[in-house]
């Protein structure tokens, strides 16, 4: 995984990776880039009362988090074309056309397609893209993407987020766990490879990290 995030973001170049992509993260347009909103496409669970009026500020951003969002898509579409293959394969096996090795090594082809898929599904739609902070301190939102590959914006809390000082993970770490008090969803943030863009504001919600052992 390490090294997948290393490629990830020199697959299309530094210079592309400063632009928003269609469909997935696109900018509001204004003057400020740093401030980006979902597209038609994605979804946004709903605010906490009294947040509908404020504006959020990113606090994190992991760069990568958009070309893994091409990958869950087409890791979709290839498991869906190794299952469709199988009753076909079936098919020409019982007409003699293909022998039992080559239907075992299609269902075994098609079995471990799933297998990838549910684990990269599992990951993908808990590793953390963007990290923003309301202008009231109040609420934490977390955008990341879905089972389809499309971004999501969760709102948590704050003060049911557990500072990272309060937990084993260490900074150092390839990831780091973003977690609830109420125990309802866990995040994964990289901050070997993710950039912080308000360490204030970071400092806030997740404590001073520097001061760790």
């Amino acid at each position: 995984m390490a090294a997948l995030l290393r490629a990830v973001p020199r697959f299309r170049g530094p210079a592309v990776w400063g632009r928003p992509l269609p469909r997935l993260w696109c900018c509001s347009g204004q003057k400020d880039p740093k401030r980006w909103v979902e597209s038609k496409l994605s979804t946004s669970k709903e605010k906490p009362p009294g947040t509908e009026t404020e504006k959020f500020q990113m606090v994190y951003r992991f760069d990568a988090i958009r070309a893994l969002g091409y990958v869950s898509r087409l890791k979709l579409a290839q498991t869906a074309l190794t299952v469709v293959a199988l009753p076909p394969g079936f098919y020409w096996y019982s007409q003699g056309i293909l022998t039992l090795n080559s239907v075992c090594l299609m269902s075994g082809i098609a079995g471990f397609a799933l297998a990838m898929l549910c684990w990269m599904s599992y990951f993908f739609r808990r590793l953390v893209g963007i990290l923003y902070v309301n202008e009231s301190g109040t609420v934490l939102r977390v955008a990341h993407l879905t089972f389809w590959g499309w971004r999501q914006d969760t709102y948590c809390p704050m003060e049911d987020v557990i500072p990272l000082t309060e937990t084993k993970d260490r900074p150092q770490e390839l990831f780091v766990r973003i977690q609830q008090y109420s125990g309802k969803q866990t995040f994964y943030l990289t901050l070997r490879y993710g950039r912080i863009l308000d360490r204030e504001r970071f400092t806030e919600v997740f404590g001073v990290l520097d001061a760790r052992k």
